[in-house]
């Protein structure tokens, strides 16, 4: 079990790791080892999330999440399949813990009488601003 916050813990098994081929920095050993992780998680199936949590956490992955619910990380900044593989997991907790904050709740605010007062006067003096750069219509004489 990986802890991610006091209430929300998610079993290993429900991360799969694929390791594939990664471009970039390696040299020859780039043709050889398969240090790219690509890290993958349902969580639309997942039984350690909370529906409110899988929601937030649908809205935070954003275009990493496919149409079935699979949430995919890839990880290949670093040469060693071990440090991707730690890398796509950190991502992975910190996306859930992000999601697992609750979002404050927005109250109505009316804006205050002073403050409706300089809006209102402020738009005057620009009204008026605007009008004495008017050029005056042509006298008849």
């Amino acid at each position: 079990m990986i802890q991610i916050t006091p209430a929300i813990a998610i079993d290993e098994n429900e991360i799969q790791l694929e390791f594939v081929r990664a471009s970039g920095p390696g040299g020859q050993n780039v043709n050889k080892v398969s240090t790219s992780v690509q890290l993958r998680f349902d969580v639309r199936h997942s039984p350690s999330l909370p529906d409110d949590v899988r929601a937030r956490l649908t809205h935070l992955a954003g275009r990493r999440m496919t149409e079935d619910g699979m949430l995919i990380i890839e990880a290949r900044q670093f040469r060693s399949q071990e440090r991707n593989r730690r890398d796509a997991v950190d991502r992975l907790l910190e996306l859930i813990r992000k999601a697992a904050e609750k979002p404050e709740v927005r109250r109505k605010t009316r804006p205050t009488r002073a403050s409706r007062r300089r809006r209102l006067e402020a738009k005057r003096r620009r009204s008026e601003k605007k009008r004495l750069r008017r050029s005056l219509p042509p006298a008849e004489y």
